[in-house]
């Protein structure tokens, strides 16, 4: 298993309740197995640099954990698919 910082940015006009459940969701992805999501630490709403997908706020999450491999790809994949993520970034920390 390995440490990883993983940021994502939520659409800004999904309501609090339906945000704190995908928030759980993808801590669930990660906790699968053995995984541990060791903090979250919720950036709140945001202003781009520039448009993205005509949006102009975002809510960004970033999540430190550590996981295996698989469950980042599956977090990954389940991100990209997701409507009300607009991106999503990780990053292995060693």
């Amino acid at each position: 298993m390995h440490k990883y910082e993983i940021m994502f940015i939520i659409k800004s006009d999904v309501e609090e309740e339906a945000r704190n459940k995908l928030i759980e969701y993808f801590k669930g992805i990660l906790t699968t197995g053995e995984g541990t999501v060791d903090n979250v630490d919720e950036w709140g709403l945001r202003d781009f640099t520039y448009e993205i997908q005509h949006m102009k706020k975002g809510y960004y999450v970033v999540v430190d954990a550590t996981t295996t491999p698989a469950n980042i790809s599956e977090f990954e994949r389940l991100s990209r698919i997701n409507a009300n993520v607009i991106r999503h970034m990780t990053l292995r920390r060693d």
